[in-house]
């Protein structure tokens, strides 16, 4: 068990040392103000009606964020196409999370005493912060404790999720605070969908991992270690790999190579469904930060995690 006994853990992966701008605070859930909102951030419908961030630097790249999940559903490049992807069977009407992009598993991953992967996913985040830095849009959202929430898990909390784009990368910061009056446990994931072409996909950078396979019995997973340099995605691919390393090498089998940098995540897994999605399993792989083992923390106190992604 990781025991969390700071006030607030502050990795070491850092986010691009620029000056803020200006900065916009206190955004309601259901904001329809522009001029409330940093340049480069936008408020909109999506998919279902739905709120959604739009969020564009100087230099032409692209985000879009779905406000219910707090699920990033797009990031581009300039002159690039998507290198995430949403499911063709996802539903934008909140009765189920979107399939797809970056979903939030939190506060628990995986099967457990509550729904899978927790609840952060099925509700509603709002816009906390959104700021300009020197071309590169941020926003901040954050995510509390509610009856919806408290039916599965009782506990005071507050999330906040920060997203900085960039023209090559797109960064998050994941800070959990307990707010209640007592310690509580949890576990998280960024459960990230990449576009790809799933014959020419190769991550490298776990080899010499402890791995949990989850193939053939998910209930049951096989210990070993990862011995190979690049794994590729010959058929069905659910795999924990612990105490991974803070860089993973991403190729798409589409031309880009996706550096998945993290701090504070600890683990990664890997993920593709093969026949079990017939229809889109060729063009997508899930390659996702984690946080496997159960953390605890105390009231007052906070556990911050990082993730960047950048294309060369």
């Amino acid at each position: 068990m990781a025991m969390v006994s700071m006030k607030f853990c502050v990795p070491s992966l850092s986010f691009p040392s620029l000056r803020p701008t200006k900065r916009y605070s206190g955004m309601a859930f259901a904001a329809s103000n522009q001029d409330a909102v940093a340049l480069g951030v936008k408020v909109t419908q999506g998919e279902g009606n739905l709120p959604k961030l739009v969020l564009t630097s100087d230099q032409g790249s692209e985000a879009e964020i779905y406000l219910f999940g707090g699920c990033i559903t797009s990031w581009k490049v300039p002159g690039g196409r998507d290198l995430l992807f949403v499911r063709p069977d996802a539903v934008f009407d909140k009765k189920k999370p979107i399939s797809g992009g970056i979903p939030h598993c939190f506060p628990q991953f995986g099967p457990g005493p509550m729904q899978q992967h927790g609840f952060a996913r099925n509700m509603d985040w709002s816009l906390a912060e959104s700021e300009n830095v020197e071309g590169n849009p941020i926003v901040t959202l954050e995510l509390k404790d509610s009856p919806y929430s408290r039916a599965m898990w009782d506990f005071g909390f507050q999330a906040r999720y920060k997203v900085i784009l960039n023209s090559k990368s797109i960064s998050t910061e994941l800070t959990v605070t307990n707010t209640d009056e007592k310690p509580f446990t949890f576990s998280a994931a960024l459960h990230s969908y990449f576009r790809a072409s799933i014959t020419g996909v190769s991550v490298k950078g776990l080899k010499g991992c402890k791995t949990l396979n989850k193939d053939p019995d998910p209930k049951n997973p096989i210990e070993g270690s990862e011995e190979r340099d690049a794994i590729t995605f010959p058929g069905f691919v659910d795999c924990i790999y612990l105490d991974a390393p803070n860089e993973v090498h991403l190729d798409n089998g589409l031309g880009a190579v996706i550096s998945i940098k993290n701090t504070n995540w600890a683990d990664a897994v890997l993920w593709n469904p093969h026949l079990q999605m017939e229809a889109c399993y060729k063009d997508f792989v899930c390659v996702e930060n984690a946080k496997i083992g159960t953390i605890q923390l105390e009231p007052k106190h906070s556990w911050i995690a990082k993730q960047h992604l950048s294309i060369g």
